[in-house]
């Protein structure tokens, strides 16, 4: 339990690293075919669900890859 939590807090270290240093590496998030934005003049909704499912199976693959 003691190292999955070490690996989390590192994952989560290079992920806001990445957020804060390299914003352009994830510009593609929520831009997608299949990402639904609905923009009004008072108003915006992003609904990305084409990122969240390629997110989805990539961490799939990452965990399933770990158990082995």
């Amino acid at each position: 339990m003691g190292r999955w939590l070490i690996v989390a807090g590192c994952v989560l270290i290079v992920v806001g690293l990445a957020l804060n240093y390299a914003p352009w590496l994830v510009n593609w998030f929520g831009r997608l075919p299949g990402d639904i934005r609905i923009e009004t003049e008072r108003s915006r909704f992003y609904f990305p669900i084409v990122s969240m499912i390629i997110v989805s199976v990539v961490l799939s693959l990452i965990l399933s890859w770990f158990r082995r």
